[in-house]
C-alpha cells in the first residue's frame, strides 16, 4: 500500500518535471535535466540524491557494483531520466527491477525529449504482479 506521503512526493516530482520541461524544452542532455529536476524537487524541501550507487544482494552476498540511480527522492522514489527519441522497453524493465531489488514503491521514467512532457512521464509501481 502506497502511503499518502509517498503519493505527495510523487506529485511533487511530476510537477517539478513539468516546470523543468516548460522552462528548458526538449533537446538537451540528460544531465542538464537531471540537475535541474533535482534542484526543483529540493526547492520544496525534499531530499534528493543524484547518481547514487546502490549495492545488491545476490546469493547471500552484497555486491557494491549493483545499481546506479539517476535520482532517489526521500529514499522512497526512484527517478530515471532520459532525453531520447524513443523509450527502449529495456529501460522500463530496468526501473521495475530497481524497484524490486531496492524494495521501493514508486519509480518514474521521465523522457524530456518530447513536445509535451505528459507523454514523457511513465510511473511504475512495485507490485508482485509486475512479473
Amino acid at each position: 500500500m502506497i502511503t499518502e506521503r509517498t503519493e505527495e512526493i510523487a506529485k511533487i516530482i511530476v510537477n517539478s518535471a513539468y516546470r523543468v520541461h516548460k522552462e528548458l524544452g526538449p533537446g538537451l542532455l540528460e544531465r542538464v535535466y537531471e540537475v535541474c529536476l533535482a534542484h526543483e524537487i529540493s526547492k520544496v524541501g525534499l531530499n534528493v540524491k543524484r547518481q547514487i550507487d546502490k549495492p545488491i544482494v545476490y546469493d547471500g552476498i552484497e555486491f557494491s557494483e549493483g545499481l546506479r540511480l539517476d535520482l532517489l527522492v526521500e529514499d522512497c522514489i526512484i527517478v530515471e531520466i532520459k532525453a531520447v527519441e524513443t523509450i527502449n522497453p529495456v529501460w522500463q524493465a530496468q526501473i521495475i527491477s530497481h524497484l524490486k531489488l531496492l524494495n521501493k514503491e514508486i519509480g518514474f521514467l521521465i523522457n524530456f525529449n518530447v513536445p509535451l512532457i505528459k507523454s514523457g512521464i511513465k510511473r511504475f509501481i512495485n507490485t508482485k504482479n509486475n512479473y
